[in-house]
């Protein structure tokens, strides 16, 4: 087979998954969307000769049933943020403002302020009733802010709207309009799951290599998710035909937009395992977000001067480059976790400039072929991890 052929077929089988990914709906965990990409990943990676297993976890899932910002008697329709408090039926009343002595506070926001400190001490004001949060992406829509306390959720109630409505609402709130604030939501009991693969590996006493990727999100988030997933199926793929020289487990984790529930739940599994080589942790290859994304650039970030080499080698003899991100750069999403923990990883991500919005979707959203590129590059990394004989952190 020559060498064209070959990347034909990963074009084809990247754009075959991303299409297949977002025709599932929305994915937000514990829904019927979120259950159904689980099912087709085991689907896909049974037909690779692997078989899957369902780590379930539980969860409270919150269901919204009324949301909405009411300035002058006009509803203005929004989405609650996850892990703030919900009202009741009739809301909460007060006047708009843009200061902290508002009893509705507005504020301006991109799904990247929930990492923000100041995202967390504007919450933490008792003065206000409710916080309504603009959304500010680089595109118009609901770019929603992800629950990083969903099981603790705290402050006051907050409400999402799309920017749209922005000259609106900050005409309104500068006015000190009076409003109600409704976010009224339903707590259900529910089940998601991780997916997880076991390829053993030929020589015992090397700290295991975990693969990892996120598979929930606010919507379809085909770009923002469906690129990980491609790595991760090819990663697979690559170490189910050549058995790697340690252990690795390649788990697809739900739970991502809540605070990161499924990575949670994997690491109860596997006490330590988020910590240095030294002291009995694992090694991290993380595929994070909008690999492949249309408009975006990818950035490499790693606490490992090996594992950044054996990446570079790659993505170059891919025709793919990344950004380098400084080591003391603490990154967000679930490698922020192992970080934190003193472990050792390599994170792939990437920027979408329809970041956590429901545009974000197939095909204008993502490019197949630079996705097949990079995730070619992550296989034979994954491989290449799996088969080092020595602790890179």
């Amino acid at each position: 087979m020559t060498a064209m052929a070959n990347i034909d077929d990963a074009d084809a089988r990247a754009a075959a998954w991303l299409t297949a990914w977002d025709a599932q709906g929305t994915h937000r965990t514990g829904t019927a969307g979120d259950a159904e990409g689980a099912a087709w990943l085991a689907r896909e990676a049974k037909g690779l000769g692997v078989e899957p297993q369902f780590e379930e976890f539980g969860l409270d899932r919150l269901d919204p049933v009324d949301a909405r910002l009411e300035i002058d008697g006009q509803p203005i329709p929004g989405v609650p943020v996850f892990d703030a408090p919900a009202t009741g039926p009739d809301g909460v009343a007060g006047r708009l403002g843009l200061a902290d002595e508002a009893e509705i506070r507005v504020a301006e926001l991109s799904p990247r302020d929930v990492y923000s400190g100041a995202f967390e001490k504007l919450r933490r004001d008792r003065r206000q009733q409710g916080l309504v949060v603009v959304c500010r992406g680089e595109r118009p829509g609901l770019g929603l802010l992800n629950a990083e306390a969903f099981r603790q959720p705290y402050g006051a109630p907050i409400l999402h709207v799309a920017s749209e409505t922005r000259d609106i609402v900050l005409a309104a709130a500068a006015r000190g309009a009076p409003a109600r604030l409704v976010a009224h939501s339903h707590r259900v009991a529910a089940r998601a799951c991780n997916v997880v693969v076991s390829v053993p590996g030929r020589e015992k006493g090397l700290p295991p290599l975990v693969v990892m990727t996120p598979r929930s999100s606010w919507w379809q988030s085909t770009a923002e998710r469906g690129g990980g997933l491609v790595c991760w199926l090819e990663s697979l793929r690559a170490l189910a035909a050549a058995p790697p020289g340690r252990e690795v487990i390649l788990s697809a984790n739900s739970g991502h937009e809540l605070g990161h529930l499924g990575l949670d739940d994997f690491l109860a599994r596997r006490p330590g395992w988020e910590g240095s080589t030294e002291a009995g942790g694992a090694l991290w290859l993380h595929y994070g977000a909008n690999i492949g994304a249309v408009g975006g650039s990818l950035s490499l970030l790693t606490t490992s001067e090996e594992m950044r080499a054996a990446a570079l080698v790659e993505l170059a003899r891919a025709g793919s480059q990344a950004k380098i991100a400084p080591k003391s750069l603490v990154p967000s999403g679930e490698t922020r976790d192992i970080h934190r923990a003193g472990g050792c990883y390599l994170t792939l991500v990437g920027t979408n400039p329809w970041f956590h919005l429901p545009q974000d979707r197939w095909p204008h959203a993502v490019d197949a072929a630079p996705v097949a590129r990079i995730a070619a590059a992550a296989a034979r990394l994954a491989a290449a991890l799996g088969t080092l004989p020595i602790n890179l952190c």
